[in-house]
C-alpha cells in the first residue's frame, strides 16, 4: 500500500503534474440486438480482497505463515493472493477472518465480487465527486452548494484543481469553504492554486499546526445557504482527521458524510496512527449516524451507512 506524507500548508506549497479524470465509472450495460445482455462492471473496490487481509495481518501483528495456515493455503499461495486478490484453492474463511480480527462471512462476500449498490445521485442534487489521478493513483475531493444562493464548498482538493474550476464556472457558483479531511498530499495537492483564485477562502481543517480561526472545534456547525455541515473527529488513518457532514438537503435528502480515509466500501484506510483507533472512531462517529446516510470516501465508490455495517469486514 502506498505510505503518504503529510504536506505541510501552513503556509502551502507547489505539487507535481499531473493526469486528470472525471467522475468515477459505474455499471454499464449493453444490449446486443435485444438477444444478450452483457453487464460490465467498472465500479471497483479500493482494496481487493489481498489488500484488506494485508491491512488485517498488519492491525493484528499476525505473520504471513501463521495467516496462510489459518487460511488453509500454502504460504506461496497466501501471499500470492495478498497481491492479486485472488485464489486458485479454496480459502477457509471464518478461520482465516477469526485469526486477522475480521468477518470471515464478509470476507467471503468480498471474494465472490461484492460491491455497494449504486447510490441514486439525484436525491443529492447539489452534490458532486470530482476524482483527479496522479501517480497511479485516483483520489476524491468533493463539491456542495446551495441551490439558492448557489454558495459552496469543498472538501478537499484532489491532484488537480482544474475540474473544480471547471465545475464551478458550469454552475454559476461562489467558492466560500474548503473542508481538509486529512492533509496527506492527494487529499490537498490542488490547494495552492485554489487559494490563489480564491483568497477569501475560509480553511478548515483538524490539524494542531492549523491557526486557530481554521481549526475544526468540537460541536461546531456552519450553515451554507439551507445546507447544515457540522464535522466529527475519525483519527486513525491520520491524527487530524476528520468526518464533515452535510444535512438539511432539499427535499429531506439523507445526509452526506465526507469521510476521506477513514472507511472506504469494504474497507478502511491504513492504520498509520492506530489501527485500534480508526476503527472505533468508524464505530462511534460515522456508524452512528442513520443507515441511509451517503459515505463520500477519498477513494473508491460512494457506498451507505447501512452498506458497511452490513458488509465490511473490519465491523
Amino acid at each position: 500500500m502506498t505510505k503518504f506524507r503529510h504536506w505541510v500548508i501552513w503556509p502551502l506549497i507547489g505539487h507535481s503534474d499531473f493526469v486528470i479524470s472525471h467522475f468515477q465509472s459505474e455499471r454499464i450495460e449493453i444490449r446486443i440486438r435485444s438477444k444478450i445482455k452483457i453487464r460490465i462492471d467498472t465500479m471497483h473496490l479500493e482494496d481487493h480482497l489481498g489488500d484488506i487481509l494485508r491491512k488485517g495481518r498488519a492491525a493484528k501483528g499476525i505473520a504471513a505463515d501463521a495467516a496462510a495456515q489459518a487460511a488453509g493455503l500454502t504460504e506461496p499461495a497466501y501471499n500470492a493472493l495478498e497481491e492479486t486478490g485472488r485464489c486458485a484453492g479454496e480459502i477457509h474463511f471464518p478461520a482465516l477472518g477469526a485469526t486477522l480480527g475480521l468477518d470471515g462471512v464478509k470476507l467471503e462476500r468480498i471474494a465472490k465480487g461484492w460491491l455497494p449498490a449504486t447510490p441514486d445521485l439525484s436525491l443529492w442534487r447539489e452534490l458532486r465527486q470530482i476524482t483527479t489521478q496522479a501517480n497511479g493513483m485516483e483520489v476524491h475531493c468533493y463539491l456542495a452548494w446551495d441551490e439558492g444562493s448557489r454558495e459552496a464548498a469543498l472538501f478537499d482538493t484532489g491532484w488537480d484543481a482544474a475540474p473544480i474550476f471547471k465545475l464551478i464556472g458550469e454552475n454559476g457558483l461562489s467558492l466560500r469553504h474548503l473542508f481538509l479531511t486529512h492533509l496527506h498530499e492527494d487529499h490537498v495537492a490542488g490547494m495552492e492554486a485554489i487559494r490563489e483564485k480564491f483568497p477569501k477562502l475560509h480553511l478548515h481543517s483538524n490539524s494542531r499546526h492549523a491557526p486557530p480561526q481554521h481549526r475544526n472545534r468540537a460541536n461546531d456547525f456552519l450553515h451554507l445557504g439551507s445546507l447544515r455541515i457540522t464535522n466529527r473527529d475519525t483519527p486513525g488513518h491520520a491524527e487530524e482527521g476528520v468526518t464533515y457532514i452535510i444535512g438539511t438537503w432539499p427535499e429531506d435528502a439523507p445526509h452526506a458524510a465526507i469521510v476521506g480515509d477513514a472507511i472506504f466500501a469494504g474497507s478502511i484506510g491504513r492504520g498509520n496512527q492506530s489501527w485500534e483507533l480508526a476503527r472505533q472512531k468508524v464505530r462511534e462517529q460515522i456508524f452512528s449516524l442513520p443507515d441511509e446516510t451517503l459515505l463520500c470516501p477519498g477513494h473508491g465508490p460512494m457506498t451507505t451507512v447501512a452498506e458497511e455495517k452490513a458488509n465490511n469486514p473490519f465491523f
